[in-house]
This record gives C-alpha cells, structure tokens and sequence, in this order.
C-alpha cells in the first residue's frame, strides 16, 4: 500500500482526457464474449475492475487480447462459453459480479463467483432473487454473500420490479433474458444508466424500452462489433470538482460520455452556479459523448434526495467534498445504498471530512455537510478504506485545504482511475 502526499494549489489548467467509461467497458466486454465473430473495443477503461470481467471471460474460454487500451475478442456466442476449471475471481468489482451472474445463470454447465474481501462482503440476495425466480439454481454464503455457485439451467422469462434501483441489477437480468424462453422485463420505480439496454440494441439484440421498464426477448443472435468506449464521466467529476475549488482554472476535458442517465450530476452542478460547458457533442454507437470545459466558480450549494440520488450514486463522494467550499453545504439523503458500497461511503466520507476539519454529520440514509461558514480546512491523514471513489474525492479536498493532506492506501483509485494522481499532478498549478 502506498500514500500520496497532496499539497495546496492555485488551479487546474489544460486538457486531458479520462479513461474509458468503467460500466460500458464491462459491457461490451461481456456482449462481445457472447456474440458471433471477432469483436474489437477501443479506449476499454484501464480500471482493474474491468481487467477482472476480461479474466473472468478468459477463464470461461473466450480469447481475448489486450494492448493498452484496444481490446480484440473472438466471439464465442451465446452457448459457446466452457466450464471455467477454477473459481471466477471478480475481484473488487460488483458490476463483473452481477453481470456474469446473469450470464451465467442460462448456461449448461456450473461456476462458481467469488472476488476479494470487499467484495464478499457485498449483498448478491438482489441478483439471486429474480435469477432464482427465472430457475436458477444459485447458492451463496449466509446473508446472500459471494462466493456464489451458479448451477445453469434452463430459464424462462419473468417480468421482475426491482425493489431497490439498480443498473446492475437490471442488466444481470436482462443478461438472463438472452437464455430464457419467452421474454423478460425489469422494471425500475427510478429510472437507472441504460447503457446496457443500448448496447444490447448495438449488437443487434431487440429490446423494447419505455421510462423504466426494458424488455428482451430470449433465444436471439448478438453479432461482434467495432466500438468506442467514450470517458468515464464519473472519473471526470473528480477533475471538474478541482477545477471548479481553485481560483483561475481552466479545464477541458475530451470525448466524455454523456448519456442522459449519467449526467444529473452536471445539471445539479448547475443549478449550484457552476460553470461548466459542453461542446463538440456527438453520438457513436448509441452513446452520446462530448468534451466539457469548466472553470472556478462560486457554488451555492444543495440537497440531493430521491430520484436524483439514485441517478447520482457514484458522484456523492464527490459532491460531499464539494460541501465545505460551498455557501449554504450539502446535504445527501435517500442514500442508503451507500452503506454496502466498496465500503460505507457514508461513514467513510464523514470520518475523513471531520479529519480535516468539517463538522460533516451522518445518519442512517444519508450525511449533511457544512459550507464554508465552517472555516478553512487543514491538511490531514486519510484513511480511504479501500475505496478508490473516496480516496479521489477527500484528493481533491485536499488541494483547497492548508497544509499537506496524506492520502493512505492511495493505490486503490486503480479500481477505476490508475493514473488519477499523475494526472493531477500535471493538470495543477501550485
């Protein structure tokens, strides 16, 4: 485990892009896998959690090559994936996880997912329900827990609401629906990223979308395909989030994704003050993508609660370590799910807030942050708990802060953004 010493800064200037986005990279990963002829992916997202869905399908023998960035993978279809002869290792990546577990569940033979201990420690019971539903036969520890043991048998097609709003949960059934006879519908009371329902459309799969519901059809063939992945926008929050502290900065960030479901953190941001713009917008391969230039700015400040929260999950690390710089905090609510996070992001971001001086307060679905009547922060030790999301967001608190702040563990930003910290460092000004 290593630290990163990070200092007082004046701005953030230049342009940059962001590694490829982390949800359509396990995506068109796995859909390639599944699909019919030698499929390649440009700018697949260089997180380790994306590296485990590539050596999971490795281990199911689907060949895969990777240089950098550009992914080949020979298409095995939908029946040509073989029994794995050891345990799948997901890693620290839930979205691997329950995407295979989808996959997994229609297949001839058994394979058993596991991951690290972060991962065990998160609950699979919202996947195994409406897999075991669609004649599954799954099993896993006490409490719903990875490993899982998936027993692939013949499916049949349901139509599931999902009690709590989840893209993951989402997608794993609809992975599921491709073995199932008849058809399968998932229907969502809020709306999550839909980037597996446009891939799936991409591979040439039929699936009929309304606002919150999506339904496939069993049975069908997926054909390999040439894609682009575009930016990860919820790295590129974190470089907005520094741009948007520090006086004089002036930031452009190229070829974000910006699909519709992922980008209420940027009309939250606006309705703070911030100014951020968007050009260049584009769409390829059904995904909308463009650069966003942004640059210091006051911010009022907000609540998130509701819808909004689920459609921002990822970025409320983020937006709590923008609370402090604000007039009036931020206050996070309905935000329950970030409890069995890599960690209790809860928890975690109100521990490492007061460290560095906030007087942020949390209770059971969500925490509340100050703004900046509370005073200056300081530098201070970090404790990240493992949590790649965490640690870059008390990063960025850190530039604003007096003094030197010490990121421990800071190596587990390579979940989803390796070079974080590098970038950083040359995008400041100090």
């Amino acid at each position: 485990m290593s630290d990163r010493k990070i200092g007082a800064a004046r701005s953030l200037r230049g342009q940059t892009n962001v590694p490829g986005d982390k949800s359509i990279s396990h995506r068109y990963a796995i859909l390639e896998a599944l699909a019919e002829g030698e499929g390649e992916i440009e700018n697949y997202s260089p997180a380790a959690d994306c590296a485990s869905t590539l050596a999971c399908l490795e281990g199911l023998s689907v060949r895969v090559k990777r240089d950098g960035r550009h992914v080949r993978i020979q298409g095995a279809g939908l029946h040509g994936l073989r029994a794995p002869g050891a345990p799948l290792d997901a890693g620290n990546s839930g979205t691997t996880m329950r995407l295979l577990a989808g996959m997994l569940a229609g297949q001839s033979f058994e394979s058993v997912l596991t991951g690290d201990s972060s991962l065990r420690r998160r609950p699979m019971r919202r996947i195994v329900d409406p897999l075991t539903k669609m004649g599954a036969s799954i099993q896993a520890e006490e409490g719903g827990l990875p490993p899982l043991r998936i027993c692939g048998s013949q499916l049949a097609g349901i139509r599931y609401e999902t009690p709590i709003p989840s893209a993951q949960v989402k997608s794993c059934v609809l992975l599921a629906g491709l073995y199932a006879s008849g058809s399968t519908t998932v229907v969502e009371s809020v709306a999550t990223r839909d980037h597996t329902e446009r891939a799936l459309e991409e591979f040439g799969v039929r699936i009929a979308c309304t606002s919150g519901m999506a339904t496939v059809a069993g049975g069908v063939r997926l054909e390999a395909r040439s894609l682009e992945v575009p930016g990860d926008l919820s790295s590129a929050v974190f470089l907005i989030a520094a741009a948007l502290l520090l006086p004089g900065s002036e930031l452009r960030l190229n070829n974000v994704g910006l699909n519709p479901t992922r980008t209420a953190v940027l009309d939250f941001l606006a309705t703070m003050g911030a100014p951020i713009r968007i050009t260049g917008r584009r769409t390829l391969a059904g995904e909308p993508r463009g650069d966003i230039e942004v640059h210091h700015g006051p911010l009022t400040g907000g609540s998130v609660s509701g819808a909004e929260t689920a459609r921002m999950i990822d970025e409320l690390p983020m937006l709590a370590a923008l609370g402090p710089f604000t007039e009036r905090g931020i206050a996070i609510l309905d935000a329950r799910e970030l409890r069995v996070k890599e960690t209790d992001r809860i928890a975690a971001m109100v521990d490492n807030l007061r460290r560095v001086g906030v007087d942020a307060e949390s209770f059971p679905d969500g925490l509340t942050v100050p703004g900046r009547s509370g005073g200056p922060l300081h530098g201070a030790e970090i404790d990240p708990r493992g949590d790649h999301r965490i640690a870059m967001a008390m990063a960025v608190a850190g530039l604003a802060a007096e003094g030197e702040t010490t990121i421990h563990d800071a190596d587990c930003v390579g979940v989803s953004f390796p070079g974080f910290f590098d970038t950083l460092d040359r995008l400041t000004e100090r």
